[in-house]
């Protein structure tokens, strides 16, 4: 059946996992800093999602800093955003997880940063039931320390008998549909059932999912972080925007909001490695690129010349937003060195063949390797 918007009697924006101030120390500084601040950047695009689709509250489900006690820039830029929306009848609920959990030294109870939020700005300090619009009911968990095995559900009351208001779930912690879930938190997959819930918003997990995957009514949600933190994780980088009906029905819609992609690739051609080098779509991208070549001396130049066009340099940035290079797979091929080298001098002759002995020895061949293509880039800017 068609809904209208008569028949809508709650819109929620439904988000999770922002992890501000998370550090990614696999990277270069200049990295690590970029993906830092996107952190923050993206939470800016899920508030114009909320305008853009004129919800009636905003649900923060946990893990929205990435330590209890980050530092001062990331709670000031939070603030700042929040408090450039000037909202009034739009309540924000964010929710303590458990990378920040709710605790005598964490920022959610530093009074500096509390006075500092709006007024429709709500910290969940304790489970509590909140009132939503058009009567609707929030049940809200927070984390209060780093791990537990309790389900945090089953501190939200199940609906009373001819409760029939529209009842949101609102918690952060792991489920069991999948083969590696952790028991931190542990929420049933069948909590919003037994709770009488119609919508049950949760955080934890970083992609977008149906808890479980076949049941869509009462839905349970993770919408994932909205902005990527690793190559191996599934569908992240959204939001969940949420329609409640008159019938208690939820219409949820998956909405990207993510500016950064994460990729892993490998290169085993010179041709692989030049379409790529075309490509258009790398410079908001995260791209761990693994190279396993051989190549004869004029391809191995065109090759570092194509990577470092892909990298950047200290004059030039690079196609690739943030380059993950693994090149130690890079290898000269040396059966054809006397191509290039049957024009030296005979004491450049010599160096080559005793550096073509030592690249035969697995001890030394990365070093002769380098040594050959040294030379042969040398010889050639000279003649």
């Amino acid at each position: 059946m068609k809904r209208t918007e008569e028949d809508i009697v709650l819109k929620l924006l439904h988000t999770a996992d922002w992890h501000l101030g998370r550090r990614f120390r696999a990277f270069s500084e200049e990295a690590s800093i970029k993906l830092s601040r996107a952190r923050l950047e993206v939470i800016d695009r899920i508030f114009s999602e909320a305008e853009r689709h004129q919800v009636d509250a905003v649900l923060c489900a946990g893990d929205l800093f990435d330590e209890p006690q980050p530092g001062k820039e990331w709670s000031d830029g939070l603030v700042d955003l929040l408090a450039k929306r000037q909202w009034k009848d739009r309540p924000v609920f964010l929710l303590p997880g458990n990378h920040d959990p709710i605790q005598p030294d964490s920022i959610w109870v530093d009074q500096r940063f509390r006075q500092a939020l709006p007024a429709w700005v709500t910290v969940v300090e304790t489970a509590k039931e909140y009132t939503l619009a058009n009567g609707c009911a929030l049940y809200a968990v927070p984390c209060e320390s780093r791990a537990g095995q309790l389900d945090p559900t089953t501190k939200i009351p199940k609906r009373a008998p001819g409760d029939e208001r529209v009842r949101i779930g609102l918690c952060h912690g792991s489920t069991f549909d999948m083969a590696d879930a952790q028991t931190n938190f542990p929420i049933s997959k069948d909590a919003v059932i037994d709770r009488g819930l119609d919508y049950l918003a949760i955080g934890d997990t970083h992609g977008f999912r149906f808890i479980p995957p076949e049941r869509k009514q009462p839905p349970t949600i993770y919408p994932g972080t909205p902005e990527p933190t690793a190559f191996d994780e599934r569908d992240p980088g959204s939001v969940a925007v949420v329609f409640m009906t008159r019938q208690r029905r939820a219409m949820v819609n998956q909405r990207k909001v993510a500016a950064w992609e994460w990729e892993e690739a490998s290169i085993s051609s010179m041709t692989q490695l030049k379409q790529l080098a075309t490509r258009t779509d790398l410079k908001n991208r995260v791209l761990r690129l693994h190279v396993d070549l051989s190549l004869t001396a004029p391809e191995l130049e065109e090759a570092e010349r194509l990577l470092e066009s892909l990298a950047g340099n200290l004059a030039r940035p690079g196609m690739v937003g943030v380059l993950d290079l693994h090149r130690h797979r890079l290898e000269l091929d040396v059966s054809n060195v006397a191509a290039w080298s049957s024009q030296l001098p005979p004491v450049l002759q010599a160096t080559v063949t005793k550096l073509q002995t030592a690249a035969a020895d697995p001890a030394r061949r990365l070093a002769a390797q380098r040594a050959l293509f040294h030379l042969f880039r040398s010889t050639r800017k000279a003649s």
